[in-house]
């Protein structure tokens, strides 16, 4: 039985897109059986985000709103959203909602099998997947950045920059207290940890739908192949640490 939910939302610039998501985010709060934290990370905008949330988050019966300037970029956001949440499971989720919203309840519901992972992941490779194609340049550069990725630090996921990921509490704490990489490569970076501590992960198949107006450009895919390059190089280099659930580790 899930005790809380927490919710994350990594925000930069999206006054537009914001609102909508959690006014369709409230609906569905209001059907589940347990209580849901909303937590909206501001990653500096420069336009009327935090106005939008603050206005919105009223909605919530728990929320919280977390501010810093200047943007320092999604993983950030993620990290500061994920370690300052209470939930016993934590997800983060897009700003533009691409992810079918149904997909919290259906992942929820994974977490209270049996079978429980401890990581699980929205995939568009994966079984079920229900997907809107996106443009060839945006599906082309993403598969090559899965194969480098795969072939790199990351092997046996096919999809891992999904905004959308459920982590149970304990391994939410472990991996994104070790995080560093403040850019578009944290999904795998916090993947990668989350292997090495011992956490299982489970890729989950979801209905995605493309965006318009999204933050990924080219820019980025050659900034997260250098992120790749700098993972790459801290793993081997040990800059993480080591990687031993907090829990095993003498104080």
């Amino acid at each position: 039985m899930t005790e809380k939910l927490s919710i994350v939302i990594p925000c930069y610039n999206e006054e537009y897109r914001l609102g909508r998501t959690l006014d369709e985010l409230s609906e569905l709060v209001q059907t589940l059986p347990y209580p849901v934290e909303v937590v909206v990370v501001d990653d500096g905008s420069l336009d009327a985000t935090v106005d939008v949330a603050r206005r919105h988050l009223a909605l919530f019966a728990d929320s919280r709103l977390l501010t810093y300037a200047p943007n320092r970029g999604k993983g950030c956001a993620v990290r500061k959203g994920m370690l300052a949440a209470s939930g016993d499971l934590r997800l983060f989720m897009d700003a533009d909602g691409s992810t079918d919203l149904g997909e919290i309840t259906r992942f929820v519901e994974r977490m209270s099998t049996p079978d429980r992972a401890d990581i699980l992941i929205a995939s568009v490779a994966a079984r079920g997947a229900n997907v809107d194609p996106q443009p060839w340049h945006r599906q082309t550069a993403g598969r090559v950045s899965n194969v480098l990725i795969r072939a790199t630090v990351l092997p046996g996921i096919s999809d891992t920059q999904r905004g959308f990921k459920l982590f149970t509490s304990s391994a939410a704490d472990d991996i994104f207290s070790r995080c560093k990489l403040d850019g578009w490569l944290f999904d795998v970076e916090s993947l990668v940890l989350g292997r090495r501590l011992g956490y299982d992960t489970v890729e989950i198949g979801v209905t995605w739908e493309h965006r318009e107006d999204s933050r990924v450009t080219g820019r980025s895919y050659a900034a997260t192949l250098g992120d790749l390059v700098r993972l790459r190089v801290d793993l081997w280099r040990g800059a993480y640490g080591s990687l031993e659930p907090l829990a095993t580790i003498p104080s």
